[in-house]
């Protein structure tokens, strides 16, 4: 799958979508201008509430372009989905209960067979008009477009679940993880005014007050600097799991194949031993030449994992962050 749909995911495809995130953010402060307007100048704007429609409102335009409204229903339907699946691991689970006919369980297929049936629509409608409009240059059309049989093959590479499948996972991961970052870094950027100055005065320099362009992005290189410390202090995903394919040796101990390892990353941020005894610090020029130059390891930073099961969605995530900061 990885593979597959590594593609939809190229950097030059993505830098396309800056205008589009641009968009969504400007009517977000439009909206603020509004009601400071409204309050006489002076107003509390609870920022966690709004990136998190802020952010539903980029994947469901940046995934289904022009049909992003019905983009959104599929996301409102498997937000509450994606409540009900973890209301279940807080529950004693009885083998066999998931299949029997309780209030909650018929919920939960009736709300998967609505997410589905959305999604199954939309994609056999870009399948039908391929010829006329093309797949489209949304998420849904690139991904489609890297599915296409290679070599004049008559199957596609991916079914009809996996595509599915991967358009749940571009809400799933690009929503949550997006608003948090977000929220962390306008909260650090209040605490620590004069990084504030630095940044706005190397945007003002870089973008002129213009919606920046991907290449403008690129030299934004402060702003990169913040937003990596901030996913060191305050990343969304605190751990991830791993299934090691063969017989290991981490430090004096041997793991055998097949074990699950989980990887703590929120506690690897904040080593010591990895990143000096300014670890618990904020201090965004540790990054200053790059990635993997600021801790004792290169592989230090992991909040988009790393090697070949890391994040498909890193560099998405980062152009979003930065177009709205």
């Amino acid at each position: 799958h990885y593979k597959v749909v590594h593609p939809a995911f190229d950097m030059d495809k993505l830098k396309m979508m800056t205008e589009t995130i641009s968009d969504c953010a400007r009517s977000m402060m439009f909206e603020w201008e509004s009601e400071l307007g409204m309050k006489g100048g002076s107003t509390e704007i609870e920022l966690s509430r709004w990136f998190e429609e802020l952010t539903v409102d980029v994947i469901s335009r940046t995934a289904f372009g022009s049909i992003y409204r019905e983009g959104k229903q599929v996301f409102l339907a498997q937000r509450k989905l994606q409540f009900l699946a973890f209301s279940a691991f807080l529950t004693i689970q009885i083998p066999g209960f998931s299949y029997l006919l309780t209030k909650k369980n018929m919920k939960t297929w009736s709300l998967d067979k609505k997410v589905r049936s959305m999604l199954m629509n939309i994609i056999k409608s870009r399948l039908t008009n391929k010829e006329t409009m093309g797949y489209g240059n949304d998420l849904l059309g690139l991904m489609l477009e890297a599915c296409v049989p290679e070599h004049g093959g008559s199957q596609p590479q991916l079914s009809m679940d996996d595509i599915i499948a991967e358009c749940k996972t571009f809400f799933f991961a690009g929503h949550d993880t997006t608003s948090q970052l977000l929220t962390w870094t306008m909260f650090l950027l209040s605490t620590h005014q004069h990084w504030m100055e630095k940044l706005r005065k190397e945007v003002r320099m870089v973008c002129n007050d213009e919606v920046p362009t991907g290449d403008m992005l690129n030299k934004l290189k402060l702003v990169n600097m913040f937003l990596l410390e901030t996913l060191r202090l305050y990343g969304p995903v605190s751990l991830v799991t791993r299934r090691d394919g063969t017989d290991v040796k981490l430090g004096s101990i041997k793991v055998p194949k097949g074990t699950i390892l989980t990887i703590p990353i929120a506690t690897i941020h904040r080593d010591k031993e990895v990143w000096g005894e300014d670890a618990d610090e904020f201090k965004p020029e540790r990054f200053e030449n790059g990635v993997l130059k600021a801790a004792k390891h290169p592989s230090a930073l992991l909040s988009f994992s790393i090697g070949l099961r890391s994040c498909i969605g890193q560099n998405f995530a980062m152009i979003e962050a930065k177009t709205i900061i």
